[in-house]
């Protein structure tokens, strides 16, 4: 069999600029038959797509054994159970649908990757995404130390894809911890040093990610941001930006959840991302059906195609900027290997993440959506950004975070979405503030 297409080649050939991103779903069904109807219909939808196969939680968490009792029992998994099928059911769901027009990238959530990463090598699969402190501190309690030392050797592993004459691609999760409330300075910073550090352990075709925020213009600034940054610091051109819809609650009715999704596609094609992970309008209630992925991606596409790349993006010494840099120059003056350096940083709280119980996190820093729908900080804790940076208070970043205030906080996007229906024309409503 010839080798898969780089998927980051792919990406890079078709998506961004005036064609608008690759629009790709977060799509995962137990069995075999639905997961291969999910990814013909991806192919056959009227966007530019690229196939995902999401991983079941059992497998996730390295419990096999239970993933295979489900299918034994009839249960529905939550995601494709890639570890405990047999390599030849896998090969059939795939064969005659991957190829050149249609790379397909394994998505799944795991601190503990080895099973998974062994299945993708056997298999040739040469494309997957996570990170050592995003597939980590969100997910459960698996010591950060172990994280690193896990996606250091599957990284690795990963690599050796090369020999066989496959180029392996990981995009870092990094951009979207915990979805919600964490300024997007530290987002964008988390996003490249989980780059560097694929690289470091041998991965040449790279993507970085950033998820949907609260505020249109501070995520535009916040891609460019991410977009200089590696561009300084990667030492590979064969890498992409990836834009998430929005990761935390999302609008519970349909008209809210287009909106916002419209809303993504247009921070995608405005800021020249290369692609674009979908939400659909099932996202609140329920595992998504096929049907409703692909109203999703033609959905995105159409809204992408519609929207002008911003001439001269926005600013490039944004705040968010300044934050990121701060951010990753305090990690990397730690330690030369990447992976050391992020664990002394968590150590001593340079990298904190709001909200995130994990204990390997210090959890003093504190996110909160100021008046103007930025993301901004009310407590700092030991982040190195001195005390001149955005802040909740003349910029010292001390504000008092009440449970009230945070409840209303993390519901604030589904309550501005879903206040009015979807109208004609309006995924270019907030678009028109910047040109």
């Amino acid at each position: 069999m010839r080798p898969p297409l780089d998927f980051g080649a792919f990406v890079r050939r078709h998506g961004g600029g005036d064609g608008g991103p690759v629009v790709q779903p977060r799509m995962g069904f137990g069995r075999p038959a639905q997961m291969r109807a999910g990814l013909a219909a991806t192919r056959r939808a009227n966007a530019t797509t690229v196939g995902t196969i999401t991983l079941d939680s059992y497998t996730r968490v390295g419990e096999p054994d239970m993933a295979a009792r489900a299918l034994h029992e009839g249960a529905e998994l939550n995601g494709y159970p890639i570890v405990t099928h047999d390599a030849a059911v896998t090969g059939a769901v795939l064969s005659g649908i991957v190829d050149d027009d249609f790379p397909v990238q394994i998505r799944h959530g795991s601190a503990m990757p080895r099973d998974i990463f062994t299945a993708l090598t056997a298999l040739s699969l040469n494309a997957t995404e996570g990170g050592p402190i995003s597939y980590c501190l969100p997910y459960g309690r698996t010591p950060l130390e172990e994280s690193v030392r896990n996606w250091a050797e599957c990284a690795e592993r990963f690599a050796g894809l090369r020999e066989r004459g496959i180029e392996p691609h990981l995009e870092t999760f990094g951009g979207c911890m915990l979805g919600q409330l964490c300024p997007p300075g530290q987002l964008v910073a988390l996003s490249a040093l989980e780059a560097l550090f694929f690289y470091q352990h041998g991965i040449r075709s790279l993507s970085v990610s950033y998820a949907q925020q609260t505020s249109f213009e501070q995520d535009c600034e916040a891609l460019t941001a991410l977009r200089r940054l590696c561009r300084a610091l990667l030492p590979t051109d064969n890498w992409h930006v990836v834009v998430y819809a929005y990761m935390g609650l999302y609008p519970a009715t349909d008209g809210g959840a287009y909106r916002l999704l419209g809303q993504a596609a247009e921070l995608a094609a405005a800021t020249g991302a290369e692609r674009l992970i979908v939400k659909t309008v099932a996202e609140s209630r329920r595992i998504p059906t096929i049907e409703e992925n692909v109203a999703a991606l033609e959905y995105a596409g159409a809204a992408a195609a519609a929207t002008e790349t911003m001439a001269g993006g926005a600013p490039a010494d944004s705040e968010t900027y300044q934050e990121a840099l701060a951010l990753i120059e305090a990690v990397l003056n730690l330690d030369g290997d990447v992976g050391r350096a992020l664990l002394t940083a968590f150590r001593r709280g340079y990298l904190d993440i709001p909200y995130c119980l994990h204990p390997d996190n210090a959890g003093r820093a504190r996110g909160y959506i100021a008046d103007d729908g930025r993301l901004r900080w009310a407590e700092r804790g030991a982040l190195p950004l001195g005390r001149g940076g955005p802040g909740g208070d003349g910029g010292t970043g001390a504000r008092r975070v009440t449970s009230a205030g945070l409840l209303a906080d993390l519901s604030y996007v589904r309550r501005t979405f879903d206040t009015e229906p979807l109208k004609p024309g309006d995924t270019q409503g907030r678009l028109g503030a910047h040109q």
